[in-house]
């Protein structure tokens, strides 16, 4: 019997089980430990080399209102490349410190056993956010804003707020060096403020071993960096150019692993992110780029189709061990088999979820994110923290289809001018769950819902895709073309300030060339650049794909590639990803769930797909921030 792509699709839809695992074990387990050097060490470095890093005890600002005490502009490492981005703040609670006036500052000491909410002085976790939606740079606090603080300060936690360089190259204000930027200098200035705070630890209230990480699109990319490569090999060139912490004064290794990492719609695995896009969405759409007679449009299927065969190498695997694997359908396209029923899995899981806890009526109201969405950023204004709450309450989505709009009640527009953290448009209210699925069904019955069973259906990606995460990006949605994507810029070089970076997408313009060249748009310089932006090195002599994986968490949690195994991972991870998206494809999120809960070094994941909701701090209910220290403190316990 022949079947189209599209009946073939529908008719193989497997539901699996929501259970997630990844790729080999590890032989060895996650955790971080400052104190892990041999005793020999001692007398073979200088026990003075970092005191100038040594934090001043007497320095101390107070927020007496508050009950808050903060240090601004503190420098972590030696040799900075950017001052303005190379140092952090730390803001306490006030009840961890005995603070003493003196002049305009306070000489402060740690209260032994004193309680902030349910940490003490000797248990309280460190907290530092990545506030940056598209990894620009993040500059330490010049001055104190208390806005947002509160929730982090009377949980008991520690606020670091570190600035690092972002995804490009540039020069200081105030002379005409270039100060290097983009891959990976954010994971080392971010690693260099780690060892700071924990080369410091006996200054602080803190338990040193807890520090966590949190961000949201390509920041919460950077987190799960963090996560995956503690004291990794990696960056040991970078952070020896800047000076960075290397051993306390005892003479003991100091280390920049953490002890978790949570992100939200985390855009990361640089090395496939093109071809993931491909498969998840661009290979259903027909539009611009990808429309038929064009070389992107068969370059679009066969980026597709290359990550069918990265998928079959991966050797993922679910929580029981059973293998994910894709199949090709009757054309050639990998749309079937164990990993598409994955991901058709994840999907029908979040619908069930909703439709199980949503009231109706129901207010839909998209939402993108934007930067910053966290408190401590040097812009943040009396009204931030009042923003912020509104995009981490728990009420808005961001879709890309037009479907949700066609049926329902406008509830009138909210402008998103001059806000912080979020943008809004209109919102659409549906009467009833039957109203809901109408809407977005349109002429294709792929969603359903049975109150009684208290379960959903969804037929099959195509119909998901289409009707809630239509490709918008064009072909190469993250290595442009024409070199014009901020992901280019990541990977640049000093004046050369954006560089391909996509080795699957180099290889399959050399192979297919000809075939290409035969079709509409096609410049046969697209192999030559790719390939000569691949072969540049860096100011530390490393080439574009060593830098792609330096930022790529699998690299160190999967068995696929050589850094398997060569570095600490963090115990706890939360990653959460709004499914009403299209700015990355659910395929790397599962593919980064699906390494961490196989991996013998991970204590716990919480992964969690949300139905209606996009691009943005995505969450089932609750307000994100609130919900992001609950789990910080259930990974203490």
């Amino acid at each position: 019997m022949n079947l189209t792509r599209r009946e073939f699709v529908t008719a193989s839809s497997i539901m699996a089980a929501l259970g997630l695992a990844g790729c080999s074990r590890a032989a060895t387990g996650g955790g971080s430990s400052s104190d892990s050097s041999p005793d020999s060490k001692a007398s073979s470095v200088d026990l003075k080399e970092f005191e100038s890093l040594a934090l001043d005890g007497d320095a101390w600002k107070y927020d007496k209102e508050n009950d808050c005490y903060y240090q601004l502009g503190l420098k972590y490492c030696l040799k900075p490349g950017s001052t303005s981005y190379e140092s952090l703040a730390i803001f306490v609670p006030g009840g961890y410190f005995e603070g003493k006036k003196k002049g305009s500052s306070y000489t402060c000491t740690v209260k032994e056993d004193a309680k902030v909410g349910n940490f003490t002085s000797s248990t309280a976790p460190v907290l530092m956010p990545i506030n940056s939606l598209r990894l620009s740079p993040q500059s330490c606090p010049t001055s104190y804003v208390y806005n947002g603080l509160s929730r982090y300060l009377s949980a008991g936690c520690v606020y670091v707020y570190s600035g690092f360089r972002g995804r490009s190259s540039s020069y200081e204000s105030d002379s005409s060096k270039l100060v290097a930027g983009g891959a990976p200098w954010p994971a080392v200035d971010l690693k260099a403020a780690v060892r700071y705070i924990r080369y410091n630890k006996k200054s602080l209230p803190i338990d040193a071993e807890r520090i966590f990480t949190f961000g949201y699109g390509a920041g919460g990319g950077l987190s799960a960096v963090m996560g995956s490569m503690g004291d990794s090999p990696l960056f040991d060139k970078y952070l020896d150019e800047i000076g960075a912490i290397t051993h306390d004064v005892d003479g003991k290794d100091v280390s920049d692993a953490i002890f978790g990492s949570a992100s939200w719609c985390p855009i990361t695995s640089y090395d496939t992110i093109d071809s993931s896009y491909e498969w998840m969405m661009g290979q259903f759409s027909s539009d611009d780029a990808r429309a038929d007679g064009t070389w992107t449009a068969q370059f679009s299927k066969d980026l597709a189709n290359a990550y069918g065969d990265y998928v079959n190498q991966m050797d993922l695997r679910d929580k029981d061990g059973n293998s994910l694997t894709l199949d090709p359908v009757e054309d050639g396209t990998y749309l079937a088999g164990t990993y598409y029923d994955k991901v058709l899995s994840i999907v029908e899981g979040a619908a069930t979820d909703f439709f199980n806890d949503t009231s109706f009526p129901f207010t839909y109201t998209p939402s993108r994110m934007s930067d910053p969405c966290f408190p401590g950023d040097p812009n943040f204004d009396a009204s931030a923290s009042e923003e912020i709450d509104a995009v981490t309450g728990g009420t808005d989505a961001n879709a890309t289809t037009t479907d949700q709009s066609a049926s329902g009640t406008e509830d009138g527009t909210q402008d998103a001018n001059s806000t912080t953290g979020v943008s809004k448009v209109q919102s659409t209210v549906y009467d009833s769950a039957s109203s809901y699925i109408s809407a977005l069904n349109g002429d294709d019955r792929w969603l359903s819902y049975s109150s009684s069973a208290q379960s959903a259906r969804v037929n099959d990606l195509w119909n998901y895709v289409e009707h809630c995460r239509k490709a918008e990006k064009s072909v190469c949605a993250f290595d442009a073309l024409d070199r014009s994507n901020t992901t280019n810029q990541l990977f640049g070089i000093g004046d050369e300030s954006t560089l391909h970076f996509d080795a699957t997408a180099s290889d399959l313009l050399d192979k297919n060339q000809d075939t290409y060249a035969k079709l509409s748009n096609w410049k046969a310089d697209y192999v030559s650049d790719w390939k000569n932006d691949l072969a540049k090195k860096d100011s530390e002599d490393q080439t574009v794909t060593d830098r792609v994986n330096a930022m790529n968490p699998l690299y160190t949690l999967s068995g696929h590639y050589d850094g398997f195994g060569k570095a600490t991972v963090a115990p706890h991870w939360r990653v959460n990803t709004g499914l009403f998206q299209s700015e990355n494809s659910l395929a790397n999120e599962l593919n980064l769930a699906s390494a961490l809960v196989n991996y013998d070094g991970v204590k716990d994941l919480s992964f969690t797909a949300v139905w209606a909701k996009g691009f943005e701090l995505a969450e089932k209910s609750g307000n994100a921030q609130d919900n992001l220290i609950t789990w910080v403190e259930g990974c203490c316990k």
